[in-house]
């Protein structure tokens, strides 16, 4: 199935395969996958377990190379970039959250979330400034001298938030960005989300189980063995 094409698509998949061998048998977690994404979309993946959702946000964000096929973002062909151009690009441009949060226990809030920053070379002042400022966006502007183990679930993950948005990249991929959390955490954190993605126009990439993550999405393709199989976009005001 192709979903909808724009020529100032974001990030855009065409004919995309992957598979792994296991050793016993070939697994084919993606079959020719054709997806286009918009600036500015909140897009969830969802499906069953093992229909390939993670292993597309993978092949998507130049985590996982793919088989076959092309992903391109920002109209560039991540086949033609070398290792450590993507691994720039995706540490100056992209964001990621996580499900398990990976925060780092022996740093503090606001250390956490500046690390991007001190990786892709900024000087240490300008990342601590820009770290507190994006602390104080998610709401924990009073935390950031606080050590991880010292926070609840929920605001683990708004530090992981912080630390995917200092950078202000043009695309933040989620694999299960409430997996972990509570239904009054997991709707805060959601609602977080869906105000970034007003208000800065920041592109969203959710992989999601939840129901509610996905109602907060401009749209929502499903998954299955592989495939994309089904498609809904919403008005949701975002």
């Amino acid at each position: 199935m192709t979903t909808t094409e724009n020529a100032a698509a974001i990030v855009r998949a065409i004919d995309v395969n992957k598979t792994y061998d296991s050793g016993r048998v070939l697994v084919h977690a993606l079959r020719a996958v054709n997806l286009s994404v918009e600036p500015g979309e909140m897009l969830a993946i969802m499906g069953p377990s093992g229909c390939g959702k993670t292993t597309l946000l993978n092949c998507l964000s130049g985590l996982d190379d793919i088989d076959s096929g092309s992903v391109s973002i920002g109209g560039t062909e991540l086949a033609t970039m070398t290792d450590d151009q993507k691994t720039r690009y995706r540490a100056t441009r992209m964001g990621y959250v996580f499900q398990a949060f990976n925060l780092l226990p022996v740093l503090t809030a606001v250390e956490n979330v500046e690390m991007p920053m001190l990786v892709s070379g900024t000087n240490q002042h300008e990342a601590r400034e820009r770290a507190n400022e994006v602390l104080d966006l998610v709401g924990l502007a009073d935390r950031g001298r606080h050590y991880t183990s010292e926070l609840s679930g929920g605001q683990q993950q708004r530090v992981s938030i912080a630390r995917a948005l200092v950078n202000e990249p043009e695309i933040v991929w989620g694999d299960e960005p409430t997996g972990n959390l509570d239904s009054t955490n997991s709707a805060e954190v959601m609602a977080l989300l869906s105000k970034l993605n007003r208000e800065k126009r920041q592109t969203f990439i959710l992989v999601t189980h939840s129901d509610e993550v996905a109602t907060a999405a401009n749209r929502v393709i499903h998954m299955n063995d592989g495939e994309i199989v089904d498609e809904e976009r919403r008005d949701n005001g975002n």
